[in-house]
């Protein structure tokens, strides 16, 4: 009878071997529980440059973990409030406010209990985590007013204290907004060598900036027309918060009284070529502004303003606001938007308006209702407004006030000169400033060659640049808060997002 050893390949001892020692560590692995630490797979703003619109990060962990021991040891330097949620593995932090502009942070985790190791009533910890990302730098737009800057387009980079002259020499700057990504900025402007203000074109300048991580920053001062001024004249414009659509105020040169609203993209779809523009089937109106969904753009029409669709049917509105003649502006998710009343004994009404139908009254002046802009980090509404100190020769003095939305509670921040009244203003994207310019204008019998001119025609001879930090309305600092002169010359200051 043959013998069962004679069967046994050398082999086959290598692998029964093997199979032994694996059984034994797998038996020592469950006796002694895991002993590999759980950590941080995945940090979405891990090296990133964020803005005011990115309000949420999350951190994805290898393993269940035990919510308090995590929520108790993580760690945000400098500190940024916000509130935990938890979906499975992943933990996100969305922020209560938009993180201040222009500083680095650190988010660190260096103790946590995962799940398992607690219901074993085992110590089992994590890897140390460090993420680290940064807020996008403080940059502001202006219009220079020097001799060598005089009407050129100027972007000033408060954070690092540079400054880049965007626009040629031979153009004068009048409107400007820039696109979300701050990579571009679509502005009007005419040639030196032509007064006329309406002879306006509309033109595409680049930043040397790209706050989109899929887009690589071209070099800054790449001009390109995109709109012309042969037939029509530009009035007005206005950019979609989306970047993708222009909505301009044209006349025809042969028919003043045919003008409207018409509507292009910034870019055109075939390489190479001129964006073009259509007119916009809806009444004539007067001043617009697109919504924050760029859908559609509110419209003063008649008595009141409308909201017509930039989509589909623009003949009829989408909505009527008979009681409002003007849209001041809408809060960022479009839910509120300030609406100003013009009132039959001359005053003016500033009024909440929400997309629930509540309509809030918040204050009424004799003067005017120059600009409005909402917080992104409170309930708070910032106004620049005028108040009628003669009525004799109608003098108003203008003023900034930073209105409780909830409340209707007034703060009143800055009392301006009263010859200063061309004030444009302009508030942060983290809302932690607010930037006014105060333009001097030129006697009435200076030279009138080539000078620049406010939005209502007023001759500039020269004009400063101010920073008003701000604090929460409802902060109890008695200390008054003043503005800080910038070492610039220019006006019309616009931050770039």
């Amino acid at each position: 009878m043959t013998n069962s050893k004679s069967f046994i390949q050398p082999i086959d001892r290598v692998a029964i071997a093997f199979m032994l020692v694996l059984s034994l560590l797998i038996g020592l692995l469950i006796w002694h529980g895991d002993g590999v630490k759980s950590r941080v797979r995945n940090f979405t703003w891990e090296n990133q440059q964020i803005g005011s619109e990115d309000l949420s990060f999350s951190l994805t962990f290898s393993r269940p973990m035990e919510p308090t021991s995590v929520e108790e040891n993580l760690k945000i330097d400098p500190p940024l409030a916000g509130k935990i949620s938890w979906a499975g593995r992943r933990m996100v932090y969305t922020l209560l406010t938009p993180a201040p502009y222009g500083t680095n942070y650190k988010v660190q985790l260096e103790t946590a209990t995962d799940k398992f190791s607690q219901k074993e009533g085992k110590k089992g910890g994590i890897q140390p985590f460090t993420g680290n990302f940064r807020t996008r730098d403080r940059a502001i737009l202006y219009i220079g007013v020097n001799p060598e800057e005089k009407g050129r387009l100027i972007l000033y980079n408060l954070t690092q204290e540079q400054k880049k002259i965007l626009t040629p020499k031979d153009l004068i700057v009048m409107d400007f907004e820039p696109f979300p990504d701050g990579d571009k900025i679509v502005f009007s402007a005419r040639t030196n060598t032509n007064p006329d203000l309406l002879s306006s074109q509309l033109y595409t300048v680049t930043t040397g900036i790209s706050n989109n991580p899929d887009k690589k920053a071209q070099p800054p001062g790449k001009v390109d027309l995109i709109l012309d001024s042969k037939e029509y004249q530009n009035l007005k414009f206005d950019l979609s918060p989306d970047g993708k659509t222009i909505v301009i105020q044209r006349g025809k040169r042969s028919n003043p009284g045919e003008f409207g609203l018409w509507i292009m993209s910034p870019t055109s779809d075939k390489p190479g070529e001129q964006p073009t523009a259509k007119p916009l089937k809806s009444q004539p109106g007067g001043d617009f502004m697109i919504t924050p969904d760029s859908k559609a753009v509110a419209i003063a029409q008649g008595q009141g303003a409308a909201i017509v669709s930039l989509e589909g049917d623009t003949n009829k509105p989408l909505d009527f606001l008979p009681q409002f003649g003007l849209v001041q502006a809408f809060s960022k998710d479009g839910a509120q938007a300030a609406m100003v009343k013009f009132n039959t004994d001359y005053t003016r009404d500033l009024f909440l308006v929400t997309n629930q139908g509540v309509q809030k009254p918040l204050l009424k002046t004799t003067g005017s209702i120059l600009n409005c802009q909402f917080d992104p980090a409170s309930p708070t509404l910032y106004c620049l407004l005028t108040q009628l100190v003669s009525k004799e020769e109608y003098i108003e003095q203008p003023y900034l006030v930073a209105i409780d939305l909830k409340t209707a509670q007034q703060k009143p921040l800055l009392l301006l000169p009263i010859e200063q009244r061309n004030v444009q203003m302009s508030l942060s994207p983290d809302g932690l400033g607010l930037l006014f310019d105060q333009v001097v204008a030129q006697p009435l019998n200076a030279p009138s060659a080539n000078v620049l001119k406010t939005d209502d025609g007023a001759s500039i001879n020269s004009s400063s640049l101010w920073l008003m930090p701000l604090l929460p309305i409802a902060d109890t600092t008695t200390a008054q808060i003043k503005p800080e002169k910038l070492p610039l010359d220019g006006f019309a200051p616009y931050w770039l997002p």
